[in-house]
């Protein structure tokens, strides 16, 4: 028994397909693609584009019960002081907001999620097994006296989120921000990068690299505000990617997530470094992902990442949700639509590559998900592109 799909188009990871039948086994696994003349009857027949489940690399899914709380355009070091300040709700409203987000995400058409974890709160909801979940335990501690601590607290939650999957453990431990991660933390996390996937905060605004290069700017005053001693820093004289990069070694997946700040030359500095082989696995393609989330640019920084810049140096891009406090929706499809309001000349084929093949690569989803393959379970959604900004439906 078998359902038999049909839209406009199909789009099965890769392209666009015309005058074609999506063939799935009652449990949603892909059996075929084949012409519609020979699918016979009972074809489901929609108006619009049929497309793999999209998948969110980044997001913040315990942060869901701070819809509303920051006003936009703060800028980061206000925005971050403001998260860290006003987060602390009880354990039944973050609960709940969790379970509202995940929702949210469900009906948005997402199957898989790159989640940055900071506590156990998203545990329960994460059992229930109803997105498909890459836990990103986040580590931070800008004081060197303060990192044993961290270190410890980040791997014991680290060893909760493994017990969701003991055969496949999606989690990995992974620095917050290069400007929150001193040194003595740094050599404490790296040995666990190994074979995993690892996410971090990079250039999410101009005062990062001028940190990092003289020592200067608006972070000086985020210290200042959570009361943080500065005075072990040394500035690099480097820009922060090019500052923190070469410390990712072993890990097997990279994701820079915004890259709002993001030049050329610091581009070129992670190809040189992949290519000089100071990075392992060298035999996989696409190490290095770069993620954007757009919308939660705008709400903080008012900005847009260099999206050209990184298309021009042949980057794999995926995208991200963020969080509900430095967004206003956690919908992959609202991303795409911001990125084709202010990218116009960039083909939705592409953009929806990012949001599936891309994204299912870079969690180390793509047995399963991110594309039409036989064999592969990843959900179908449907584009309604008939109206200005594309609206979509969850079908499986």
């Amino acid at each position: 028994m078998y359902r038999k799909l049909s839209g406009d188009k199909i789009f099965d990871g890769y392209r666009f397909l015309e005058g074609k039948a999506l063939i799935l086994t009652v449990e949603g696994i892909v059996k075929d693609i084949i012409p519609v003349g020979e699918a016979g009857n009972d074809i489901e027949v929609y108006k619009g584009i049929l497309i793999p489940g999209f998948i969110n690399c980044h997001c913040h899914l315990e942060l869901s019960h701070m819809k509303g709380l920051i006003p936009e355009n703060t800028g980061l070091v206000d925005f971050v002081f403001k998260v860290v300040s006003q987060r602390h709700y009880s354990e039944e409203e973050i609960k709940t907001a969790v379970s509202q987000g995940e929702e949210e995400m469900i009906k948005n058409g997402i199957v898989a999620v790159g989640d940055i974890c900071n506590n156990p709160l998203t545990l329960e909801q994460k059992k229930k097994g109803r997105i498909q979940y890459y836990n990103f335990i986040e580590a931070s501690g800008w004081l060197p006296q303060i990192s044993e601590t961290r270190f410890k607290r980040a791997f014991q939650l680290f060893e909760e989120f493994c017990q969701l999957s003991a055969v496949n453990c999606r989690t990995s431990i992974v620095p917050h921000a290069p400007y929150s991660v001193s040194e003595d933390l740094w050599r404490q996390l790296q040995p666990y990068f190994e074979n995993r996937v690892v996410s971090i905060h990079n250039q999410e605004t101009a005062f990062e690299d001028q940190f990092f290069v003289e020592g200067k700017g608006d972070f000086i005053r985020m210290y200042e505000l959570m009361k943080i001693d500065n005075i072990h820093h040394r500035p690099t004289g480097k820009s922060s990617l090019q500052s923190y990069f070469n410390k990712l070694t072993n890990a097997s997946e990279i994701i820079l997530v915004h890259n709002t700040f993001t030049r050329e030359k610091d581009i070129e500095f992670v190809k040189r470094e992949i290519s000089d082989g100071r990075l392992e696995k060298q035999e996989e393609k696409n190490h290095v992902y770069f993620c954007l989330c757009v919308n939660a640019n705008l709400y903080i920084e008012n900005a847009l990442p260099p999206v050209e810049l990184l298309r021009s140096n042949n980057c794999t891009i995926v995208l991200g949700t963020d969080s509900l406090a430095s967004n206003w929706s956690l919908n992959i499809m609202e991303e795409i639509n911001t990125i084709q309001k202010h990218f116009p000349s960039i083909h939705l084929e592409e953009i929806l590559q990012w949001a599936t093949i891309n994204g299912a690569r870079a969690l180390k989803m793509e047995d399963v998900l991110g594309s039409f393959e036989k064999g592969k379970r990843p959900g179908v959604v449907l584009i309604n592109n008939e109206q200005e900004n594309n609206s979509i439906k969850r079908i499986i």
